[in-house]
């Protein structure tokens, strides 16, 4: 029986090389995203762990920032020299350290990444674990000098001897290159721009006895836990840690502090790709199923004299499974080694973007080859199961017949009694989300109706054949006459094959259908809340959300045609509820003219209760989940631990106001936040012309005085929508590209029916050209089959789509996106990109049947 399964694998070897490129993709890019993040991790592990101090001393932060205030916690420089005295601490540096620095050329172009990682000013103060070293030039001395990073340097074009204007929290000042650093380590990906100490406390600081952190080196014997625990004692109360001013942590704890803030980027890189894997698996199993059940139909005689020679069902099960194996074997060690070129490119393409990583340096661990395998073995194994079960039935008689174990003719009330009970699940758990009113169980619904919706058109798919076929195909006999009918009739002839073979592509295509209204509604949810709530003629920016300083501020004030200008700010807060919930978000804090920038409305309040000194203002929906009422006093955490007891001035319609908050949609006056968290810098300003300055005239007068200034942006409503439909963009070319990776399977897959298909039909075909069915028309027959099966999938896929969009829309109408919008013009072009998909996967099988040998084909058993 071994013998016998080799020479079959062999012998079909062309036939599942469609099936084995499905389970290639699918391990490719398991293999390749865990390549790619655990070399990423183990480099950045390397990194901080080389860089971090024995022990680093932090003012510690109560609030992690969700969007930036423009603030910098800093301690005293002074600690440094009081630490240092502290016994087993060899030395002690106190660090600046400033992100989110903007760096401009004498062109005033910003010479910062444009990948989004920050530009970052530091205080020059090399040591053994420094991650640069001074390649040319000298150290900066006074403030009107700094060294750059070689990497920024030469994709900037800057050089020593170049004038650089820095723009910070405290106000831009002109720079001079004077020296070129190299990085030793890994570049993160960052600008670095260095600084004389004094000047970086001065400049990036504000205060020349302030410092970011204090770097200690343990001294010779002193672990750093000992190191730790010696300078905690020596702080005391402000090292507690509940209560301390100070954050301590050793080398260890910081490496994997900075590790965690990296997580996050890297995490969305590896299951954006898992994702790909998911889809490629997913479409891979209906290609297999029917690879291995057309197969198993064309051997009815080679498996009936198995059986008669004395195999038993058991042997013949197991001879499929064998097959099914050694396919997932080569697909998973072929899918391997591309992951690990995918992973190549990846780290390549990285480094275009700033992030240089070693490609020698590449990590493959020893779960990376056994879940490429386990992947791969899985996915043929499952999806063979089946027609192995249906293979080893075959009777022994089977040999002396010439027929084939089809499923033509075979009753599909099995299938209409599982998918019905599926599908009436599915259907209740998507009304169930449709008519929730609590976001959580919504979404839950949700993603439970997806996944039985789903499941439920795979096993009715081939009971929907017949009907919407004969609908699609009917006027094919019309248009081609008898090849058309011919067409027709031959997509209708295997309901479960042409089902299986449709599945792949309407998988894909349900998800684009799905995102495709989900990212319509959103758009036009978006659209109508900026124009109802924004009322300010422009509204100046950084592009990439960071706070500005004050002198932008100044400078829009005192541009002509300028009139009300209304500034406004971010801050992360915590509120103590009567519920006893501590909801921590961020918060938004406004000048008391906000009426006339923005339409806000309330369902108790107004602005100017909102905006008093010592109140808010919060969404009436977050404060009756809460049992929060006008005239509430709630206790609000600032960061830097400073505490207040402020009272609930007005309640918002959080439809309306959404955007002038997070979650709770709370917001307060500026002096309100400047009392209790000063320091912050402006997010956002909202400028309204003067009386008789056109809208034009000021955004000319607007972006000329803000010209020095290349991070800044000015934004009027139209400019708004383009933002938040740029964004939106991007998460559904994820989706479309999900789509193109289920499309290029499902083209696969419909090859492979179609191919195999033509073997099957070998002395029909022959027959059909002895009796007059010229090449062309034979071409034109498959290719009309390969049309209609791929249109029946993209309907069923866009019909299962829409209803998940709609009921998606459902969901973030309870987010305040009440906008329900239908992108007809795209739906309609991917049916017709689905019958183009089934003119090119007929090529070669069309071809192929073009050009038999008539009579061979006659003869052909």
């Amino acid at each position: 029986m071994l013998k016998a399964t080799l020479r079959s694998f062999l012998a079909h070897k062309g036939r599942l090389l469609l099936s084995a490129l499905a389970v290639l993709l699918s391990v490719a890019f398991v293999a390749g995203s865990l390549i790619f993040s655990d070399t990423v991790s183990r480099t950045f592990d390397r990194l901080f762990a080389s860089t971090a101090a024995d022990v680093t001393v932090t003012p510690k932060e109560t609030l992690d920032e969700t969007l930036p205030s423009g603030r910098t916690l800093t301690l005293p420089a002074s600690l440094a020299e009081r630490l240092a005295r502290v016994d087993g601490v060899a030395a002690a540096r106190a660090e600046v350290d400033v992100r989110g620095l903007t760096v401009a050329d004498e062109d005033r172009e910003s010479v910062g990444p444009t990948t989004g990682a920050p530009t970052i000013g530091t205080a020059w103060n090399p040591t053994e674990r420094s991650p640069v070293e001074l390649t040319s030039g000298h150290a900066p001395k006074g403030g009107g000098q700094v060294l750059i990073d070689a990497d920024t340097a030469d994709s900037k074009d800057v050089g020593i001897g170049d004038r650089l204007t820095v723009i910070g929290q405290e106000g831009s000042f002109p720079v001079e290159v004077v020296g070129i650093v190299t990085f030793t380590t890994t570049n993160p990906g960052a600008a670095l721009v260095f600084f004389d100490i004094e000047a970086a406390r001065t400049k990036l600081l504000g205060d020349p006895k302030a410092a970011t952190s204090i770097s200690l080196d343990a001294a010779d014997g002193v672990s750093d836990a000992e190191l730790k625990r010696r300078v905690a004692d020596a702080l005391g109360s402000d090292a507690g840690a509940d209560t301390g001013t100070y954050e301590l942590r050793t080398a260890d704890e910081q490496a994997e502090s900075d590790v965690e803030q990296l997580g996050g980027f890297l995490d969305i890189i590896k299951y954006v790709m898992l994702g790909f894997a998911g889809i490629a698996v997913l479409v891979g199993v209906f290609l297999i199923v029917n690879t291995f059940s057309m197969l198993i139909a064309q051997r009815t005689r080679e498996l009936g004299l198995l059986r008669a020679l004395g195999a038993d069902r058991r042997q013949v099960r197991r001879s499929v499974l064998t097959e099914a194996l050694l396919l997932g074997l080569v697909g998973s060690t072929l899918g391997l080694a591309a992951g690990i070129g995918l992973a190549v490119g990846l780290i390549r393409l990285m480094g275009l973007m700033g992030m240089n990583i070693r490609a020698t340096e590449m990590v493959i661990g020893w779960g990376t080859p056994v879940t490429a395998y386990v992947v791969g073995l899985g996915v043929t194994f499952v999806a063979a199961y089946l027609p192995a079960r249906r293979a080893a039935g075959v009777s022994p008689m089977a040999a002396l017949s010439d027929a084939e174990i089809a499923d033509i003719g075979r009753p599909l009330r099995l299938r209409a009694v599982v998918g019905s009970v599926v599908g009436a699940a599915g259907a209740a758990a998507l009304v169930g989300c449709a008519v929730s009113s609590r976001t959580s169980t919504a979404a839950s619904l949700l993603g439970l109706g997806v996944i039985l919706t789903l499941i439920a058109t795979v096993i009715a798919g081939p009971l929907l054949v017949r009907p919407v076929i004969r609908v699609l195909g009917g006027a094919f006999p019309a248009l081609f006459g008898s090849v058309g009918r011919m067409s027709q009739r031959n997509a209708l002839r295997n309901p479960r094959r042409t089902g299986a073979t449709a599945a792949a592509l309407m998988v894909g295509l349900a998800l684009v259908g799905g995102m495709s209204v989900a990212s319509a509604s959103m758009t036009k949810s978006f659209d109508e809340q900026i124009d109802k709530t924004l009322g300010a003629d422009f509204v100046v920016q950084n592009s990439n959300f960071v706070p500005f300083p004050q002198e932008i501020t100044d400078r829009i004030r005192d541009t002509e045609g300028v009139g009300l200008v209304v500034r406004s700010q971010f801050t992360t807060i915590a509120v103590r509820l009567p519920d006893g919930d501590r909801v921590k978000t961020t918060a938004a804090a406004y000048e008391p003219e906000l009426d006339e920038v923005a339409n806000i409305t309330y369902a108790q309040g107004d602005s100017a209760a909102a905006l008093a000194d010592g109140h808010l203002a919060m969404d009436q929906d977050f404060a009756q989940d809460h049992g929060v009422r006008v005239g509430s006093t709630v206790p609000v955490e600032f960061q830097g631990d400073r505490r207040a007891e402020l009272t609930v001035g007005a309640l918002t319609d959080q439809e309306s106001a959404d955007g002038f908050g997070s979650q709770g949609g709370i917001y307060f006056g500026l002096g309100t936040l400047e009392k209790y968290a000063p320091g912050g810098q402006d997010a956002a300003v909202y400028v309204n012309a003067a009386s008789g300055t056109g809208a034009d005239d000021l955004r000319a007068g607007l972006e000329k005085a803000l010209d020095p200034y290349p991070q800044v942006q000015v934004r009027d409503i139209a400019d708004y929508k383009e933002l938040v439909h740029n964004q939106i963009a991007v998460l559904l070319y994820l989706v479309y590209a999900l789509l193109g990776l289920a499309i290029i399977i499902a083209v696969l897959g419909v090859v492979n029916t179609l191919a195999l298909s033509v073997v099957e039909r070998t002395r029909e075909i022959g027959l059909l050209r002895a009796i007059g069915l010229a090449r062309r028309q034979l071409r034109r027959m498959i290719r009309l089959e390969s049309v209609v099966i791929a249109v029946f999938g993209a309907v069923l896929g866009l019909a299962l789509g829409l209803v998940w969009g709609v009921c998606t829309q459902q969901v973030l109408a309870l987010q305040g996106m009440t906008a329900l919008a239908i992108p007809w013009g795209t739906l309609v072009a991917v049916v017709i990109g689905s019958a183009v998909v089934g003119v090119v996967a007929a090529l070669l099988p069309a071809l192929r049947a073009s050009r038999m040998n008539v009579l061979a084909a006659i003869a052909h058993e």
